[in-house]
């Protein structure tokens, strides 16, 4: 694994963490009912949810690549050609990010356990890792090695992503609810995750 492949891999991550999607509505919700007391259970949910539902698409991949070099080829080109479609449905979203209040109190665990069965449990996201993942994959080096890095990589940078969205809900309601945020957001990682896409299919030209 080179060092521009993993760097790719982390601006990539990185774009489609920060993208508000059903995790990030459960962290801002908790927050912005319970104040920053949320962001260490609801960021351990998170990381523990993606470690569940990475682990389950790297072992189906590995299978995968032992099977057909050719067929695990072809599923990093459409893996590439998602990333451009999903920057391109982020850039022409809308600026609003729906999260209700939760007011009821709720403990650690119970937070934590909710974080990481919402997170784990819904299907698009290890079908979201199967398509994303081997864009990045070198099937001349070690498996097990890619997929340690990889991972432990990703679940810093959800962690880092669920604390950092639980701390501003917390503490910036405004920005929470400014639809000008929002949009600026998503129109920044729209035009990343195109970047990323594009960089992909270099990458795995390169390789081929």
């Amino acid at each position: 694994m080179t060092l521009s492949l993993w760097a790719a891999f982390v601006a990539a991550s990185s774009v489609l963490l920060v993208i508000p999607g059903p995790t990030v509505l459960l962290v801002v919700s908790y927050a912005l009912g319970q104040g920053w007391r949320t962001a260490l259970p609801m960021a351990i949910g998170v990381a523990l949810g993606d470690f569940t539902a990475m682990t389950l698409s790297m072992l189906g991949l590995g299978a995968l690549l032992a099977a057909s070099a050719t067929l695990f080829t072809a599923l990093k080109w459409i893996g590439a050609a998602y990333l451009v479609w999903l920057g391109i449905k982020l850039w022409r979203a809308g600026g609003a990010l729906e999260a209700a209040p939760r007011t009821d109190v709720v403990s650690a665990a119970k937070m934590l356990g909710h974080a990481w069965l919402v997170t784990a449990l819904n299907p698009k996201s290890i079908t979201f890792f199967v398509a994303f993942l081997p864009a990045f994959l070198d099937p001349h080096a070690d498996f097990w090695t890619q997929m340690a890095v990889f991972e432990s990589t990703f679940l810093v940078l959800a962690f880092a992503n669920a604390f950092g969205y639980a701390l501003v809900a917390s503490k910036a309601r405004g920005f929470v609810g400014n639809p000008r945020a929002i949009r600026a957001i998503n129109r920044t990682g729209g035009g990343l995750l195109i970047g990323a896409g594009v960089a992909t299919v270099a990458l795995a030209g390169q390789r081929s």
